[in-house]
């Protein structure tokens, strides 16, 4: 399918960038050694700046007001880099020193902190470049509360720099996403790490670290999970080649 009948979605009237997002900066960054037998995978650096700063830089560009933040591994370095970094946008730390909570079970720590209102999600390892529109400001124009229960930032999979998977979803013509990629085939959108939720969908959450698919699967059962495929670059830095490979293509920009 084509990624143009997503466009069938129309900016909301009265539609804002939330105030709040939740920036995932917990996880180990395995496929990242040895980048990360020292640091953070967020503290690894891209085109002489850090993952978890190109994020802030898009969070500051889109108007976020506050960002919760959560740390594990080699939390001490993070909120270190964080408090000497960060001075324009209200920070707040989400500890998961004892115990790695994993994407679901970190929004769930944070649940308290997130407040009411309709948040934003972002991967810290996450290496993007705006399309003609700030990818964050376009997202937040087609939320719609009363359908969507989350909005995900998606890219095309032929349009992946450095993507090894096959894919994560596919789109209806009105942009609701349908299903996952089943085994052995491709899904024609991968996403990007980048979501709008509302906090109704953190609901019923089992004990312990779990996935965020749990959220998202309910959502597409109840037809409320959405996509929105992003104009710009994308970039799945996950090992230390896909560094250099990114750092490649940014450079002749």
């Amino acid at each position: 399918m084509t990624t143009s009948a997503v466009y069938s979605l129309r900016p909301q009237p009265t539609a804002c960038v939330p105030e709040t997002a939740m920036v995932m900066a917990a996880g180990l960054g395995k496929r990242m050694r040895p980048l990360t037998a020292t640091r953070p995978k967020p503290l690894v650096e891209v085109a002489g700046k850090t993952l978890i700063d190109h994020t802030f830089d898009h969070l500051r560009a889109a108007g976020v007001k506050r960002a919760i933040v959560n740390v594990h591994y080699l939390a001490d370095q993070m909120e270190a880099h964080l408090k000497a970094r960060v001075k324009d946008i209200d920070l707040v730390i989400s500890d998961e020193r004892k115990q790695l909570m994993e994407t679901g079970g970190g929004i769930v720590q944070a649940r308290a902190l997130i407040g009411d209102r309709p948040f934003l999600c972002v991967n810290s390892d996450n290496l993007w470049v705006d399309g003609p529109i700030d990818a964050i400001r376009a997202l937040a124009a087609q939320w719609d509360d009363e359908r969507m229960d989350a909005l995900l930032l998606l890219v095309p999979l032929a349009r992946a720099h450095s993507h090894r998977g096959q894919g994560d979803f596919r789109l209806d013509a009105m942009g609701r996403i349908t299903e996952r990629r089943k085994p052995g085939r491709l899904a024609p959108f991968v996403y990007t790490g980048v979501q709008i939720l509302s906090p109704r969908v953190i609901r019923d959450w089992p004990e312990g670290p779990f996935s965020t698919n749990l959220f998202w699967n309910r959502a597409m059962e109840a037809g409320r999970l959405w996509g929105v495929v992003h104009q710009g670059l994308w970039f799945d830095v996950g090992t230390p080649a896909a560094v250099g490979a990114a750092e490649a293509v940014l450079a002749e920009m």
